[in-house]
């Protein structure tokens, strides 16, 4: 069975999502969303949460660092989040056909 993705702040203030294992109170595979200003406001960057010394998103995060667990997760960040760990990218399929995997 497959874990979900869940999105949530920690203790010290970082935005982080992963595939959470609720039994073990952990969120595995973490990724860190870092807020970028830029000329048109802001964008949002995704990395590996031990970057840049870790290149894959790997470790864990256990839940008493957790601060809020954010109850809807945006569809976008989490088809980028998977797209980011598995190298596949996912599309539409168009024509309102379910999303369906490509490899890159």
């Amino acid at each position: 069975m497959s874990k979900p993705i869940r999105l949530f702040k920690l203790v010290t203030g970082e935005l982080v999502l992963g595939k959470f294992d609720e039994e073990a109170n952990v969120l595995e595979d973490v990724a860190i969303i870092q807020v970028v200003p830029t000329q048109q406001g802001v964008q949002m960057m995704m990395l590996p949460y031990g970057y840049p010394f870790e290149q894959e998103f790997k470790g864990t995060i256990s839940g008493k660092h957790f601060m809020y667990e954010y109850k809807r997760l945006p569809d976008d960040l989490e088809t980028k989040y998977l797209e980011a760990c598995t190298n596949l990218t996912l599309s539409s399929g168009g024509l309102g056909a379910p999303a369906s995997p490509l490899i890159k």
